[in-house]
C-alpha cells in the first residue's frame, strides 16, 4: 500500500537544511545587487526626459514596408524636393474679407517665413469662395518640436492679425503637434498618478511605512533599467518607439514589478515567521516565488512577442519593447527586492513585524484563519457546481455587448480627447473649402499614364480637383483637367512641365470629403479599385490611404495573432501544471473573462463615454494584455493549489490555495488595475480605451474568475483536472 504523502507541516519540519553560506558572501552579494541596481537607475533615470529624441508619432512610420501608403510617403519627397511636414493655417472672418484685410493677412503669413523651422516657401493666401476664409500652406521641418512651432505660429498671428480674425493651425503638422502635446504628460503626469495609486494601495495592504517605498523603488529601478536599454536600441534603429508604446511600457513595468514584489513579500513574511535568521528565510522565499514569477513573466513575454507577427510596426515593435520591460520587472523583483528586504530584515515590515513563531499551527489547515478569502473558499466548496454555472452564465451575458463594439477606426481628428486647435481648424477648413483641402490623395503613376489616370480621378464623385507636381510652376504644382495640364498666369503662359522621377509623376487629388472621414475612405478604395481595373500601375497614398492601410493591416493582425497567443499560453500552462485539462480550462475561463470585459467596455464607450469608435488594434491589445496578464492570477492560484494538492488532495488543495493566495492576488490585481487606469490621464482615445478595458478586465479576473469560477470548476471536477499527469493517477480527490 502506498503511504500517503506527507503534510506540509511535516515537509516543512523535515525539509533539508539550507547549506550554510559564508557570512562575507551573505553581506557582499546583497550589497552588490543593490549597488548594481542603484547604478542602473542613476544612469537610466535621466533618459525619461529624452524619449522624444528617439520616438515618432508619424502613422506612416509604423506601416509595413509593402504598404502603398508607405511607399508613396517615402517617395513623395523625390517629386517635391522637400521632406517638410505641411501645416495649414486657416484664417476666418465673420464676414467677407475686403482687400485691406487680405493684405494684412498676406503680410502676417509672409512673416512666418522668418521662423527657423520653415523649410521652404510659404504659399500665398488662398481665399475661399465665400471670401470669409483663407488657407496658407506652411512647410515645417519634420524634425522640429511641432508643438512649440505651432504655438509660435499661433502667437505670431495673434499679434499681427486684427482681433476679429481667427487663426488655427491644422493639417498633418497641426495634428502631430496635438498628439505630441497629449503625450507630453507621460513622463510626469502618468508616472505620478500611477505611482500615487500604487502607493495608496500598498499602504492599505501592508499598513507599513517602509515596505511600500521599497516595493515602489523596485518598480522604478526596473523601469529605469528597461528605459535605458530600450532608448539605446531605439537610437540604433533596432526598435521603433512612440508615445503610445512608451505609456504602455511605463504602466506595464510598474504594474508587473509590483505584482511580482507582492508575491515575494508574502512568501518572505511567512518564512520570517518560521525561520529565525534572514538568510534562510530569503532563500526559502525565493525558492517559493521563483517558479510562479518566471511562469507568469514568461507567459506575458510569450504573449507580447506574438505581436512580432504583426505587419503593423506599431504593434510589432510594442512586443519586444514591453517584453524587455517585463524581463527587468522579473529581475528587479527577484534580485533587488530580496537584497533590500534581507538587508532590512523584519524592520521593513514595521510597525507590523512578523515575529518568529515556529510552533504556530499551519494557517492553511484552517481556511477561515485567512479572513474573507477563507470564508469564500469554504462557501465555494459547499456548492461548486451552481457557483461555476451561474458565474459562467453571467460572464457570457456580458459578452453580448461585443456586438456594439465599433473597432473599424476613428478619424484622425478624434484621436486626441482634449481640446484641439487642429480639430477646430479642420472644421473651419471644411466649412469654407472642399473638406479634403490640405490632405490630398497622392498618386504616383508612370508619365505615359498621366492623363489617363487624371481622367479616372476626375470621374470620381468624391474628388474635387487634380493637380500635378511641377517644379517650374510658381506654386510647385499645376491643375490637371480633361484637356491636360493647365497654365497658371497671364494668357499665353505655357503649361509647366511635370516633375518626372524615374519615369513617374506625382498627382494630387483634393477630396470633397474630410480626409479622415468614412466617405473619403470609400473614395480612396474606389480609386484604387478603378485604377487596378484599368490596369494603370499606380500607387495611392496620402493621409486617407495611410488610415485605410493602418486599419486593414490591424484587422489582419488581429485575426492572426489572437489564435497564436492562445496556443502559446496553453502550451506554457501545460508545461507549468504538468497537465492538459487544467490549462485548457484556465485559458477558456480567461477568454470568457476577456469577452465580458470587451462587451461591458463597448457598452460604456457607446453610452457613457460617447467615444466616436475604436481603433482596430484595441481588441488585439486588450486581448494580449488581459489574457497574458489575467492568466497570471490563475498561475499564482493554481501553482499553489497544485502544491497543496500534492499533500492534501485536490479538493482540499483548492480550498487551501484560494484561502492562502486570496489576499496577495487581490492586492496584485488592484495594483495592476490602478496602474492601467492611470493611462486614462493621457488624453488619447486609444490609451483611454485600453485603460478601461484592462483595468476592468483585471478586476473581473481577480474578483470573479479567480475567486469563483476557477476554484468552483476545480472543486467540481476534482483530481481529473490534473489529467493526464501523475497527480491525476495517484492523487486524492
Amino acid at each position: 500500500m502506498t503511504p500517503p504523502p506527507p503534510s506540509p507541516e511535516a515537509v516543512h519540519t523535515h525539509r533539508r537544511p539550507v547549506p550554510r553560506t559564508p557570512r562575507p558572501l551573505r553581506v557582499l552579494l546583497p550589497a552588490l545587487l543593490i549597488l548594481g541596481w542603484l547604478v542602473a537607475a542613476g544612469i537610466g533615470g535621466p533618459y525619461f526626459g529624452r524619449v522624444d529624441e528617439v520616438s515618432s508619432n508619424d502613422r506612416t512610420a509604423y506601416l509595413p514596408d509593402s504598404s502603398a501608403a508607405t511607399e508613396v510617403s517615402q517617395r513623395a519627397a523625390d517629386f517635391t524636393g522637400s521632406e517638410a511636414i505641411p501645416a495649414i493655417v486657416v484664417i476666418t472672418a465673420p464676414q467677407e474679407m475686403d482687400e485691406q484685410t487680405l493684405d494684412t493677412v498676406t503680410d502676417a503669413t509672409a512673416a512666418l517665413a522668418d521662423l527657423d523651422t520653415v523649410t521652404d516657401e510659404i504659399s500665398p493666401p488662398i481665399p475661399s469662395e465665400d471670401g470669409q476664409a483663407v488657407q496658407v500652406f506652411v512647410p515645417l521641418d519634420s524634425d522640429a518640436d511641432l508643438g512649440a512651432v505651432t504655438a509660435q505660429i499661433d502667437a505670431e498671428l495673434a499679434a499681427d492679425l486684427p482681433a476679429e480674425l481667427t487663426a488655427h493651425v491644422t493639417g498633418p503638422a497641426g495634428f502631430s503637434a496635438d498628439l505630441g502635446e497629449a503625450f507630453a504628460g507621460i513622463d510626469g503626469l502618468l508616472l505620478g498618478v500611477a505611482l500615487a495609486a500604487v502607493l495608496v494601495i500598498l499602504l492599505i495592504v501592508y499598513r507599513s511605512l517602509l515596505l511600500p517605498l521599497i516595493v515602489l523603488s523596485t518598480s522604478m529601478f526596473a523601469l529605469c533599467a528597461a528605459l535605458l536599454t530600450i532608448w539605446h536600441l531605439a537610437a540604433a534603429n533596432v526598435l521603433l518607439l512612440s508615445g503610445q508604446t512608451q505609456g504602455i511600457l511605463f504602466i506595464l513595468v510598474i504594474g508587473a514589478t509590483t505584482d511580482y514584489s507582492l508575491l515575494y513579500v508574502a512568501r518572505y513574511r511567512d518564512e520570517l515567521r518560521r525561520t529565525r535568521e534572514r538568510w534562510p528565510a530569503t532563500l526559502k522565499a525565493l525558492r517559493g516565488t521563483l517558479e510562479p514569477v518566471l511562469a507568469s513573466g514568461g507567459t506575458v513575454i510569450a504573449g507580447l512577442l506574438c505581436l512580432l507577427l504583426s505587419d503593423l510596426k506599431s504593434n510589432s515593435t510594442l512586443g519586444p519593447v514591453a517584453a524587455i520591460g517585463i524581463l527587468f520587472a522579473m529581475a528587479a523583483a527577484l534580485t533587488f527586492l530580496p537584497a533590500v528586504l534581507y538587508a532590512a530584515g523584519r524592520v521593513a515590515f514595521w510597525p507590523r513585524r512578523p515575529h518568529f513563531a515556529p510552533d504556530a499551527p499551519d494557517a492553511g489547515a484552517d481556511p477561515s484563519a485567512h479572513g474573507i478569502w477563507g470564508r469564500i473558499a469554504l462557501a465555494v466548496r459547499r456548492r461548486p457546481r451552481p457557483v461555476w454555472i451561474l458565474t459562467a452564465l453571467v460572464l457570457a451575458l456580458g459578452c453580448l455587448g461585443i456586438t456594439q463594439l465599433e473597432a473599424d477606426g476613428v478619424p484622425q481628428s478624434d484621436l486626441v480627447l482634449a481640446e484641439s486647435s487642429a480639430r477646430q481648424g479642420q472644421i473651419e477648413l471644411g466649412e469654407h473649402f472642399p473638406d479634403g483641402s490640405g490632405s490630398p490623395m497622392q498618386v504616383i503613376v508612370a508619365e505615359s499614364s498621366l492623363q489617363a489616370t487624371a481622367d479616372r480621378l476626375l470621374d470620381q464623385d468624391g474628388i474635387d480637383s487634380v493637380t500635378i507636381t511641377a517644379e517650374d510652376s510658381p506654386s510647385g504644382s499645376a491643375p490637371v483637367t480633361a484637356d491636360g495640364i493647365q497654365a497658371q498666369g497671364p494668357p499665353g503662359t505655357p503649361a509647366p512641365e511635370p516633375t518626372v522621377v524615374d519615369g513617374e509623376v506625382l498627382l494630387q487629388a483634393t477630396l470633397t470629403d474630410a480626409a479622415d472621414s468614412p466617405a473619403a475612405e470609400q473614395t480612396v478604395r474606389a480609386v484604387r479599385a478603378d485604377l487596378a481595373a484599368q490596369e494603370l500601375d499606380a500607387l495611392v497614398g496620402g493621409v486617407t490611404a495611410t488610415s485605410i492601410d493602418t486599419n486593414d493591416t490591424s484587422a489582419h493582425d488581429r485575426a492572426l495573432i489572437i489564435p497564436v497567443v492562445l496556443v502559446v499560453i496553453v502550451l506554457i500552462l501545460m508545461l507549468l501544471l504538468r497537465a492538459i485539462l487544467a490549462p485548457v480550462l484556465l485559458i477558456l475561463t480567461t477568454v470568457l473573462s476577456f469577452g465580458t470585459a470587451m462587451g461591458i467596455s463597448a457598452l460604456m464607450f457607446d453610452h457613457v463615454f460617447d467615444f466616436p469608435g475604436a481603433d482596430p488594434a484595441v481588441p488585439l491589445f486588450g486581448f494580449v494584455f488581459l489574457v497574458a496578464l489575467g492568466i497570471d492570477y490563475n498561475i499564482f492560484l493554481m501553482t499553489r493549489v497544485r502544491e497543496e494538492s500534492l499533500a492534501h488532495g485536490t479538493r482540499e488543495g483548492v480550498v487551501r490555495g484560494l484561502a492562502v493566495t486570496g489576499g496577495v492576488i487581490t492586492s496584485a490585481g488592484m495594483v495592476l488595475a490602478a496602474t492601467f487606469a492611470a493611462l486614462g490621464v493621457i488624453p488619447i482615445l486609444f490609451l483611454a480605451q485600453i485603460a478601461f478595458i484592462v483595468a476592468f478586465g483585471v478586476l473581473l479576473d481577480t474578483f470573479v474568475v479567480r475567486t469563483l469560477l476557477v476554484p468552483a470548476l476545480a472543486l467540481d471536477l476534482g483530481k481529473v483536472i490534473w489529467w493526464p499527469s501523475a497527480l491525476w493517477r495517484t492523487g486524492r480527490r
